[in-house]
């Protein structure tokens, strides 16, 4: 299966969300910055009219693994950091915000913000899934 196959998205009048479940690494960046739009109880559990646009946006930036991202009605998606950081987590992952081009098994994806494995030992190389020492 494709990575955007398992991308899911929720579309508002001016922003659509996309989700990538098996990216999520739970930071809760989303649910607790805007519980009206990411509440996990529900049904849908992204609901992007909940919120302003622009709101719902810096709340996207937050999540680190890039599980979450958008672009917005009018075509402007989200503008990478510039430098490009990389900071790595004491278990050993690598946060990283900015421009990035990774190989994946899919090939080529171009991303804003990811959390990479820094152990070899996760099943969704090069992104981080918690399965080795590195995630946990």
């Amino acid at each position: 299966m494709s990575g955007t196959a398992q991308r899911k998205a929720y579309t508002a009048r001016e922003i659509t969300v996309t989700f990538e479940a098996r990216r999520c690494l739970h930071a809760t960046e989303c649910v607790r910055g805007l519980p009206e739009v990411f509440d996990t109880s529900r049904r849908p559990w992204i609901r992007p009219d909940g919120a302003p646009a622009d709101r719902l946006a810096d709340v996207v930036r937050r999540c680190p693994s890039g599980a979450l991202q958008y672009e917005l009605a009018e075509g402007a998606a989200e503008s990478p950091d510039r430098p490009t950081r990389i900071t790595p987590t004491p278990a050993g992952q690598l946060v990283v915000r900015g421009e990035l081009s990774l190989e994946t098994e899919e090939g080529r994806r171009t991303e804003t913000r990811a959390v990479l494995c820094g152990c070899s030992r996760s099943r969704l190389q090069p992104y981080c899934d918690h399965s080795g020492p590195c995630g946990r």
